[in-house]
């Protein structure tokens, strides 16, 4: 009997022992598993940082181009109020060939400005003046009624590059 026993105890061992390892490697497929999921999750969010960069560098770099166009665009306003002033001095005189010459070569640059975005923004005596939209230099008594509150002269041009107001128009405002 005492075999019998101890082969019945030896097979309960055998048995306990082989479900023992099929609980360990339950586990350590759970385990796998959960690393293969970090992983992925850890992938997941490596790649979306990375599309993230991508998306903000090109935006930046669109962002810089536009910036170093305002910069140029802005030096470059004193010059067309320049050829403005010259032309209305030049009309005063009897010199056809020289207005003739300075209006070409100012078509010809405005043209090319218009060309990369820069458009004048149009203000005419007795439009309502828009805080929004010009700088009030002064304020004068209004020659009429109808004038209070409206534009009575535009000092110096406004420009807009593209949808932005790189300088506003200056204006004289009636009270």
């Amino acid at each position: 009997m005492s075999k019998k026993k101890d082969t019945k105890a030896e097979k309960e061992i055998s048995e306990n022992e082989e479900i023992q390892p099929e609980v360990q490697d339950i586990s350590i497929e759970e385990q796998l598993k959960k690393e293969v999921s970090q992983e992925k999750d850890k992938f997941l969010r490596l790649f979306a940082e990375f599309e993230n960069y991508k998306k903000r560098t090109s935006k930046e770099r669109i962002e810089l181009f536009k910036t170093a166009n305002e910069e140029l665009m802005t030096v470059l306003l004193p010059i067309l109020d320049d050829f403005d002033r010259g032309l209305a001095e030049l009309k005063k005189t009897n010199e056809d060939a020289a207005l003739i010459g300075m209006e070409l070569i100012n078509n010809k640059l405005r043209n090319s400005l218009s060309q990369k975005g820069l458009s004048p923004i149009v203000v005419k005596s007795g439009d309502v003046f828009d805080v929004e939209l010009h700088e009030a230099i002064t304020q004068i008594p209004a020659p009429s009624e109808d004038l209070k509150g409206k534009i009575i002269d535009v000092v110096e041009q406004g420009y807009k590059l593209g949808d932005k107001i790189i300088r506003y128009p200056r204006v004289v405002v009636g009270q």
